[in-house]
């Protein structure tokens, strides 16, 4: 899997949050990886290969890879 994501790209992780939604915008990109969930607001931050591990589909990535 092409993991190629940048700020401000909404991402779609592989297990729901516990509010119910599963579709996360990534606000900041380091080391640590920062998402914040786009239904309730909660923000959460895990290392770069956790989020790796744990991402299924990176949405705004694949819409312009479609566009090229």
């Amino acid at each position: 899997m092409d993991n190629k994501f940048a700020l401000n790209d909404k991402v779609i992780m592989k297990k729901k949050h516990a509010c119910g939604g599963n579709l996360w915008l990534i606000s900041r990109v380091g080391v640590d990886i920062k998402i914040k969930c786009c239904q309730c607001g909660r923000e959460i931050m895990m290392d770069r290969l956790e989020f790796q591990k744990k991402l299924k589909k990176v949405l705004k990535y694949e819409e312009e890879k479609q566009e090229s």
